[in-house]
């Protein structure tokens, strides 16, 4: 039986083996009606299931859509507020507010300083105003 699960591959086999199996538990009336060995597996294999996913999950990149998710990623990575960011910013707390609630498109003098202050990619912010 395998223990971890170490590419896409093995991660989507694993995968079907335990829908399989939870189809099977669902048409027989229950969990409790599997063989043993299949319930055992069911189990190892969401066990390792689960642990891939998290990892995958750590080494996936966020990918913001927007310029407003990806000053609230920065904000929420920084455990700022948006108080403390428009003070960082040096802009005011209603203009930051209005730019990430969209009710204000971005001037340059923000597109500026989330690029300076925030680190955020001038390409990304070019190609979302």
């Amino acid at each position: 039986m395998i223990n971890k699960i170490r590419s896409e591959k093995e991660y989507k086999a694993v995968m079907k083996t335990i829908e399989t199996l939870l189809e099977k538990a669902t048409n027989s009336g229950g969990f409790h009606l599997l063989p043993k060995e299949e319930s055992a597996m069911l189990a190892q294999f969401s066990k390792i299931a689960e642990e891939y996913e998290d990892h995958a999950m750590q080494l996936m990149p966020i990918k913001p859509k927007t310029i407003q998710e990806a000053v609230e990623f920065k904000m929420a990575e920084q455990k700022l507020t948006q108080a403390k960011l428009a003070k960082k910013l040096g802009i005011g707390a209603p203009k930051l507010s209005q730019i990430l609630n969209g009710k204000r498109e971005p001037d340059v003098v923000f597109l500026k300083a989330v690029y300076q202050k925030l680190k955020i990619d001038a390409g990304f912010l070019l190609t979302h105003v």
